[in-house]
């Protein structure tokens, strides 16, 4: 069975500056040289901070950011994922992209927006989920809020796939206050262990232009919901292995997901 490994960039996001923000996570990221990681994980709107007064910094698909990630993919060798603000059509999304080192690209838009900064009152909400795979495993990539809705997350069974479920890792790209650091951390081991899959969680760190400070908090979780690795509260990288073959042996050995209730998701 294939080995995953996957490093997370933890980093304090400079405030509404695209240009300084690809020049910081640029520098961060060098220290990933060497690591043979299969997938590197990036923190939500990296390169503007979390703000709903950024939908003007938002850019096209052949913008600036997005460049940015390509090269970065090509230069590391590895898939590359994050969230932008992109411009589609009249629409503006939060947008998660997950880049291969080949360039080629898929995209999650952020289905939950964040009613109470009133994220839903400037950008628009997505429709679908996104599955990729990567070396064997199964990845559903999601973006901040929508960590507190089971139902979206749900690992469905799927007994035609291997393993009998849709997917076995999830990771969250995010911008997570430390108001709010026991819900980030209480929900992604929950998210973990009610769908025997990975989890893996990057969050940035400092204080936003707003005022709102970060904590960090960034994590690689077992199946059980145990940490494989966590980082503090400060910019870090931080590196772990994924095998597979001990996912799958966990969920044959505890298969709760037999007894689960079946349902339809409705829009």
């Amino acid at each position: 069975m294939q080995t995953l490994t996957v490093s997370l960039v933890q980093g304090d996001t400079r405030w509404r500056d695209p240009a300084a923000n690809r020049d910081y996570y640029a520098r961060l990221c060098t220290s990933l040289a060497g690591r043979n990681s299969d997938l590197i994980v990036l923190p939500e709107t990296l390169f503007t901070g979390f703000s709903n007064e950024a939908v003007d910094q938002a850019e096209r698909m052949d913008g600036a950011g997005v460049h940015w990630m390509r090269d970065l993919a090509h230069r590391l060798d590895a898939v590359v994922c994050g969230s932008l603000l992109i411009y589609d059509g009249q629409q503006v999304y939060n947008r998660l992209l997950w880049i291969r080192p080949d360039g080629h690209l898929a995209q999650y838009n952020k289905r939950h927006l964040f009613r109470m900064a009133g994220e839903h009152e400037h950008f628009t909400a997505g429709a679908d989920r996104l599955i990729v795979e990567l070396k064997g495993w199964r990845i559903l990539p999601q973006v901040c809020y929508d960590l507190r809705f089971p139902v979206w997350l749900r690992n469905r069974g799927n007994t035609e796939l291997p393993g009998g479920m849709e997917y076995d890792l999830l990771v969250f790209v995010a911008n997570w206050p430390a108001l709010r650091r026991q819900a980030w951390r209480t929900l992604l081991r929950a998210r973990a262990i009610e769908n025997l899959a990975c989890c893996i969680g990057v969050n940035r760190v400092g204080c936003d232009g707003n005022g709102v400070d970060y904590a960090g908090d960034s994590v690689v979780l077992d199946a059980q919901g145990r940490a494989l690795v966590e980082c503090g509260m400060v910019p870090q990288i931080a590196t772990a292995s994924l095998e597979l073959d001990v996912l799958q042996a966990y969920r044959k050995r505890f298969p709760a997901w037999l007894d689960g209730d079946t349902f339809q998701l409705l829009d």
